[in-house]
């Protein structure tokens, strides 16, 4: 499975959704529809929402776009490349929302499948999924987050030094992704950490806080944590870990 899955990476993808969705530009509705597309290009670790063109309530420029030699674009696109980096022919849209002109913020694809839809950058737009706010990106039906209470020992070393140990470590298994290891703060070496002021944001379990090793370049911003989790997320009623 896992083979037949990455083989399918090259490819364009879409399905259907039956959630209204609803995007918008500070308090500028851009879009709503029931007529999205979820679409995962080649080669992006995430999806991304196409919305009908005439849903779209910005005036729409489009133009040329030659996509990218495969040959020169890595394994994975990251959600920070998704939206730049095309590798299926199509046209760069350019929508103008209350006279601000929003550069490339859209693409519409050759394919006659998708042709009737525009491909939206995450940023800058807000996203609700009927009345809920998303975050990050766009969530995949087929990705799975899985969380599983262990009694096993787990170590934490960096460059020689002992950062944690725990016997009660919770092992978190996310489709396509390695597994990961989170350890009850009380775990960690005593004193050892510092918190950064680097956040990043998962889609599924929210904003991230994170470490540093103290008086240690090599150990910035080594480990992290959910200080609120979003509702319904694996870490709900986890909230030490």
């Amino acid at each position: 499975m896992t083979t037949a899955l990455t083989e399918l990476r090259e490819q364009l993808r879409y399905e259907p959704v039956v959630q209204r969705v609803r995007v918008r530009l500070g308090d500028t509705l851009v879009a709503e529809t029931t007529g999205a597309l979820l679409v995962r290009e080649p080669r992006c670790v995430v999806p991304a929402y196409a919305v009908p063109a005439d849903a779209i309530t910005a005036v729409i420029t489009e133009s040329t776009y030659e996509p990218v030699d495969r040959a020169g674009v890595p394994p994975l696109i990251t959600p920070e490349m998704r939206g730049v980096v095309h590798l299926v022919p199509g046209r760069t849209v350019t929508l103008t929302v209350d006279g601000r002109e929003l550069h490339a913020v859209g693409y519409r694809f050759d394919d006659p499948d998708l042709a009737d839809h525009v491909l939206l950058r995450w940023d800058p737009f807000t996203w609700e999924e009927e009345t809920v706010a998303m975050i990050g990106h766009a969530q995949d039906p087929f990705g799975r987050i899985r969380t599983l209470a262990s009694d096993r020992r787990v170590t934490v070393s960096h460059h020689g030094r002992k950062l944690a140990e725990s016997t009660r470590p919770v092992l978190l298994l996310e489709t396509g992704l390695p597994p990961r290891w989170y350890l009850p703060r009380e775990d960690l070496t005593p004193d050892l950490f510092e918190e950064s002021n680097h956040h990043s944001v998962c889609a599924y379990k929210g904003m991230a806080s994170y470490l540093s090793v103290r008086d240690d370049p090599r150990g910035r911003d080594i480990g992290w944590y959910y200080p609120v989790p979003r509702p319904r997320s694996p870490f709900s009623r986890k909230d030490d870990e």
